[in-house]
């Protein structure tokens, strides 16, 4: 358990983010914006000190109970942080409220990416740069934590293959519980080098493709962290073009299984990668989507005798594929062919595909949201059993404890979470309806929330939605809706079982 003169987790990850106000300031300063400059540098000064004497007030506090303090820490990092964070964008840009401040980065740090700034030149660039910071810090947080906090736990999709209740420690760990803030340092000391490494590796490739240094950071952070985070409207208006979209659409498959990120202490190194569930399910939706895309966008084009375009034909195809595996790691990143492959046939495309995909999710442990692959693959397991039994009723199901585990108490656990993932979309649905909006704008931007999938607003529907065009309560929710999205709402609901207050 924690010792004398030590400090609360939370304590620690204040101080980090305060810390990071630095990177920004230092970019203003350079690029000669010195009222940016002086918003960050003297918000993280004055934090720092704060969180210095809270430090060192709380430092000989006797540790919490370890049952529950492990997911009390995470709420309480999305419910401190956000409003810290918020102080230097509102200095920053002193023409907006705390509210609006308080949205962006709490949105940002939930990797949703959604904003209410949708012009570009609205905000400054280092402005754009500590979005994109904040939303990598998120990506890594949520990686950590996943890893420390959620798998020991059997939460955030663990609970399908692990064969233990949520929300309960597993057996090994019974005897002596590690301190969260032991768990956390050792896994961020495992994954930070990785994590920042790819992230600059994509930078400098993103740089070699002809993007410019801002942008191509923020989309190598926001690719990383699935946020999603860029500071120009859409992709068209950057400089790497074809090359650049590719090369995000590698570094996209890192939201798709954990097992493709270094560091990672709990993946099963012996499966092959072809056989993973996860990567499986990723490569049926990256198959069936594009190619149902694409050939209702072919018969669009028979109509405007336009099928012998082969070039516009590539581009529709690469469109739907590039877009597809975005929305499905909840990333949000449109490609320019996106747009092309309507042009082509004249066709829209549904955005009851892209809101899918989002609700399906990436992998588990890994920074996408969503309802997570593996979960959907347990369903799919679990049914085609079922249906094998209706044909064969004799019939015994085969391929190990672990496939059996899988279909049975794995379907179970994943049935339950979908339900509760359904119930809560019907639930903020309807508390945006009463804030004032219509249903189908209260749909769109409640599945965006708690998939963390904020472009949803913007291409899922005929007409944009604007986040900005919310009123204060209706911002409220949907900050709220992101949290339990982020969180989870199994996790929620372990944190406010009796019995991990009895432990």
């Amino acid at each position: 358990m924690r010792g004398a003169g030590s400090v609360p987790l939370i304590v620690v990850l204040m101080a980090g983010g305060a810390a990071s106000m630095y990177v920004p300031a230092a970019h203003a300063l350079v690029v000669r914006e010195h009222d940016v400059a002086r918003a960050f540098f003297y918000a993280g000064t004055f934090l720092l000190i704060l969180i210095a004497m809270v430090a060192i007030a709380t430092g000989n506090r006797p540790p919490p109970r370890a049952a529950r303090a492990h997911l009390t820490t995470l709420v309480g990092a999305y419910l401190v942080l956000p409003p810290m964070l918020a102080l230097p964008f509102l200095m920053a840009v002193p023409d907006t409220s705390f509210t609006n401040a308080w949205f962006e980065m709490l949105s940002s740090f939930t990797t949703t990416g959604a904003t209410l700034y949708d012009t570009p030149g609205r905000l400054p660039a280092s402005v754009h740069l500590w979005r994109a910071l904040v939303g990598w810090l998120g990506g890594f947080f949520v990686l950590t934590a996943a890893m420390a906090v959620l798998a020991p736990l059997s939460l955030g999709g663990m609970e399908v293959i692990s064969g233990h209740a949520p929300g309960r420690e597993q057996a090994s760990q019974i005897t002596r519980i590690a301190d969260p803030t032991e768990r956390l340092v050792r896994q961020s000391l495992a994954l930070f080098p990785a994590y920042a490494g790819l992230t600059l590796a994509l930078w400098a490739m993103l740089l070699l493709a002809g993007e410019s240094g801002l942008v191509g950071l923020c989309h190598a952070m926001g690719t990383l962290s699935t946020s999603g985070i860029s500071p120009i409207e859409t992709m068209t208006a950057g400089g790497a073009g074809f090359a650049g979209e590719l090369l995000i659409f590698l570094f996209l498959f890192l939201a798709v299984t954990r097992r493709l990120m270094p560091g990672t202490a709990m993946v099963d190194r012996d499966t092959p990668i072809h056989r993973d569930p996860e990567v499986m399910m990723a490569f049926f939706f990256l198959l069936g989507v594009p190619v149902v895309l694409f050939l209702r966008h072919w018969i669009g084009a028979i109509e405007t005798e336009d099928t012998q375009n082969i070039s516009a034909a590539a581009r529709a195809m690469w469109g739907g594929l590039f877009t597809t595996l975005s929305f499905l790691t909840t990333t949000g990143y449109e490609s320019r062919d996106w747009v092309a492959s309507r042009s082509w046939s004249g066709l829209g495309t549904p955005g009851l595909i892209l809101i899918g995909l989002a609700i399906v999710g990436g992998g588990v442990a890994t920074t996408a949201g969503g309802v997570k692959l593996l979960r959907v693959y347990a369903l799919y397991r679990h049914a085609e059993r079922e249906l094998e039994r209706i044909v064969h009723p004799s019939s015994i199901g085969g391929q190990g404890v672990v496939a059996r585990r899988l279909r049975r108490e794995g379907a179970y656990v994943a049935w339950i979470f979908f339900m509760l993932f359904a119930f809560s979309i019907a639930v903020v649905t309807a508390a945006l309806s009463l804030a004032g909006l219509d249903f189908e704008r209260s749909m769109v931007l409640g599945i965006a929330a708690l998939t963390t999938t904020g472009p949803l607003a913007d291409l899922a529907v005929e007409t944009p939605i604007r986040w900005a065009e919310l009123g204060p309560a209706a911002k409220i929710i949907a900050g709220a809706a992101m949290v339990v999205g982020r969180m989870e709402t199994l996790a929620i609901l372990a944190l406010l079982a009796p019995a991990s207050w009895r432990r």
